[in-house]
């Protein structure tokens, strides 16, 4: 980890060198690495202190992670996760709440929550996180950064903790467009069907609905710039049966992945969890068989409606999570229902398995709100050259 650690984004391990190229296209960047993915030399903590003793020193470094290497970016450090990854508030009770660099009084966001802190802190130029059910999508939106949730299986997670494996995702966050694509340069190959230059919009309307009205105007500029540069978009609705059914199903996936994971080594050495994780995987353990079946069923019966809605060349456009971070200061209670109600948002990508990125190009009282773009499966790369083009600068927050 650096030496200078204002934020508390990074794990303090023992500094251990880890080698990288001396030239390629990432040389002169630093990355910051969740504390799910191996790194030789390091454990693997998980955001727990027992997991983190079980872990030993790994000997093998993530492929995802390794590739980065040889492209020649430095490896900063593993940053921070929240609890097994089964949060989206950014605070662990056992190693902290990393700072928002851009917006300190408000949480990070998470599970990515060390991520985007030493990102949006500049302690690194990008860094790599997982996305189940938002976990870049949201520090990214909390952050001020660019993320992304890529197509389920895209980029590996080969050598890194499972949270729910049908909706784990290997993503990453970074300051600038430029850098951005940069990175998926080296974890993404060419689309198998790029989308057009200038695709099919379409606004997500029943998504936007679910915005409170005082907060629905924030994003006016945003979408202004995306008229200017992409076309107007065309009203469309996501939803399939309801969003209580979308936001059901995708939590009974998610709960019996994550209890299967995760439920044996809670089983057997009871830890201490944090406030929050420790209940949702309390609710998991009771997922029944037909819940699971349900959910199952729902998702295959979502997928085909959103491919059939983008087809091979329509691009949603949504708001990526419900309003800006939330107080650090505010209590457990309003925490999650903010994460209920951005589950809602969220959950089209994680069922459909489809990518979706969040660009920093909205804001109000003086922090940084993300505007989402979710594209047909395996468009990641055609979704990041959107972004270079609606981003060619820095953001800049207004009230």
């Amino acid at each position: 980890m650096p030496l200078n650690d204002p934020a508390h984004a990074f794990v303090p391990y023992p500094d251990v060198p880890v080698p990288h190229a001396g030239t390629g296209p990432l040389s002169g960047l630093y990355f910051g690495v969740k504390d799910l993915f191996d790194v030789a030399g390091y454990p693997t903590g998980g955001g727990n202190p027992l997991l983190l003793a079980l872990s030993g020193t790994k000997t093998r470094t993530a492929p995802s992670v390794q590739k980065l290497l040889d492209a020649g970016a430095a490896f900063a450090g593993k940053t921070v996760t929240d609890e097994l990854a089964f949060s989206m508030n950014g605070s662990n009770a056992h190693f902290g709440a990393p700072l928002n660099g851009a917006a300190p009084e408000r949480i990070t966001g998470g599970s990515s929550s060390g991520s985007a802190s030493a990102v949006s802190s500049r302690l690194c130029d990008f860094a790599l996180g997982t996305d189940t059910g938002g976990s870049v999508r949201a520090p990214a939106s909390h952050c001020g950064l660019y993320g992304i949730r890529p197509t389920h299986g895209r980029v590996s997670l080969e050598g890194a903790l499972d949270l729910s494996p049908s909706l784990d995702t290997c993503g990453w966050l970074a300051r600038d467009a430029r850098t951005f694509a940069r990175v998926a340069d080296v974890l993404l190959a060419p689309d198998p069907a790029p989308l057009p230059v200038r695709p099919r919009l379409l606004l997500a309307s029943d998504i936007w609905d679910l915005v409170d009205p005082v907060v629905r105007p924030a994003w006016d500029a945003a979408l202004a710039r995306v008229q200017a540069v992409l076309g107007t978009p065309a009203a469309a609705r996501v939803a399939l049966d309801s969003f209580d059914a979308m936001y059901w199903n995708f939590r009974y996936l998610q709960g019996r992945e994550a209890w299967m994971t995760d439920g044996p080594f809670i089983t057997r050495y009871a830890p201490v969890l944090g406030p929050g994780v420790k209940e949702r995987f309390a609710w998991s353990a009771q997922v029944t068989d037909g819940q699971v079946v349900q959910a199952q069923a729902f998702r295959a019966r979502f997928r085909a409606h959103l491919a059939a809605l983008l087809g091979s060349d329509g691009v949603l456009v949504l708001p990526t999570m419900p309003d800006i971070a939330p107080l650090r200061a505010a209590d457990e209670a309003t925490l999650e229902d903010y994460r209920n109600r951005a589950v809602q948002m969220l959950c089209a990508a994680g069922l459909s398995g489809f990518p979706q990125i969040s660009l920093p190009l909205a804001g109000r009282e003086g922090a940084p709100l993300g505007l989402g773009l979710l594209g047909p499966a395996g468009s990641d790369r055609s979704l990041i050259a959107l972004a270079q083009a609606l981003g060619a600068q820095d953001p800049e927050f207004s009230d």
